[in-house]
């Protein structure tokens, strides 16, 4: 954060000598501490802004990706998270577009990593490649077992929960700090960041309940998590309801509420399909009374909007979204959430309220961060 120094100006009146003539004006100190004060006070409480994406799954759907980034790119976010497929299967695509954020942009990307079915000795070599590649941020995730393989064993040798995972990140970076005293004060430069998934529902791959994933929420927190980003929700109680037990079983990291822009009735059911999230009847239906692409598109943007002030009324740190690679329905979200350029202050109004919603007009004076 930069503070840029204001000169303070005053009226001439007509009657006054000109400019050049009249003498500086004065503001006292005490005022001018004040003023940055409450701009920096400002500047460090707006919520985060962050994006996920994944790498294409074709050369032909590269350009699009890459358009996609650069309007993202415009709206400052704090970081972007890149996807890797289960069992490592995007790990090459997954290095490329890394690579490439950080060498041609000035994002900040978090690489995701999973380790199910993966040997401890083969997700090293893997951490090794990103840190090489001066990847500095990594979600750590168990991942799931590959699907249609009912005889499908973890690897002896392997790594199996996404804490033991979060142990490991932390170890090879102490290895690593250890061999080479230029990289332990890089290190300190730019500590090494681990993110973690947290389930407002429960874990739907493992079966696992909300109590579950809290536990082992705190079990990830022990191992060296800086912070959680949560599996997509429809409504807000589902977050808020999972920071409240997280808290109270002694987990204190920030969680940070992932959000899929309301906008493609399709999708959402394709969303629900995966994760065993349901989208409320109620959405669907505003979404699906109307045949025009556009005003499906403003009630989707409205819906969603909702969900983000209630959670950053609740106390939310920010909002990660998932873009499907895919700009439009994303800025369109935060836009109307006056998140753009991670700034917020009102709520927009609207005129769509879905169950639990917000009134339209309704102004936010909840402080942030109260959750984090």
């Amino acid at each position: 954060m930069s503070v840029v120094a204001e000169i303070p100006t005053t009226a001439v009146p007509t009657s006054a000598p000109p400019p050049s003539a009249a003498p500086a004006p004065t503001v006292p100190e005490h005022s001018r501490v004040a003023r940055r004060r409450s701009e920096q006070a400002g500047a460090l409480d707006r919520p985060t802004v962050s994006f996920e994406l994944f790498p294409p799954r074709n050369p032909d759907a590269a350009p699009r990706l890459w358009a996609t980034v650069r309007e993202l790119e415009t709206v400052e976010p704090d970081f972007v998270s890149v996807t890797y497929g289960a069992s490592g299967h995007t790990r090459q695509t997954t290095r490329a577009l890394v690579r490439r954020l950080l060498r041609e942009t000035s994002l900040n990307p978090i690489a995701h990593l999973t380790c199910v079915g993966t040997s401890r000795e083969e997700v090293t070599t893997i951490v090794e490649e990103f840190l090489d590649e001066g990847v500095r941020a990594f979600l750590a995730l168990r991942g799931d077992p590959p699907a249609g393989e009912p005889d499908w064993r973890p690897h002896p040798q392997g790594v199996h929960t996404a804490a033991e995972l979060v142990e490991l990140l932390r170890d090879i970076e102490r290895r690593r700090c250890g061999r080479s005293a230029a990289q332990a004060v890089r290190a300190r430069v730019r500590p090494l960041s681990v993110a973690v998934a947290a389930f407002p529902r429960g874990n739907h791959a493992t079966g696992g309940t909300r109590a579950q994933d809290v536990q082992a929420l705190l079990a990830k927190q022990e191992a060296g998590a800086d912070f959680a980003i949560s599996q997509v929700f429809f409504d807000a109680e589902a977050y808020l309801g999972l920071v409240a037990e997280a808290r109270t079983a002694g987990v204190t990291i920030p969680i940070v509420p992932g959000i899929i822009p309301t906008t493609d009735p399709e999708r959402l059911l394709r969303v629900q399909e995966l994760t065993g999230v349901p989208v409320p009847g109620r959405l669907l239906d505003v979404l699906g009374s109307t045949d025009d692409p556009v005003e499906r598109h403003r009630r989707g943007t409205q819906a969603g909007v909702d969900l983000v002030n209630r959670v950053l009324d609740g106390g939310a740190p920010g909002v990660h979204v998932y873009t499907f690679n895919k700009h439009e329905a994303a800025l369109d979200l935060l836009d109307g959430a006056d998140l753009v350029g991670g700034r917020r202050s009102a709520v927009a109004p609207h005129d769509l309220t879905v169950p639990g919603g917000t009134p339209a007009g309704t102004t936010t004076t909840t402080p942030r961060g109260t959750l984090s």
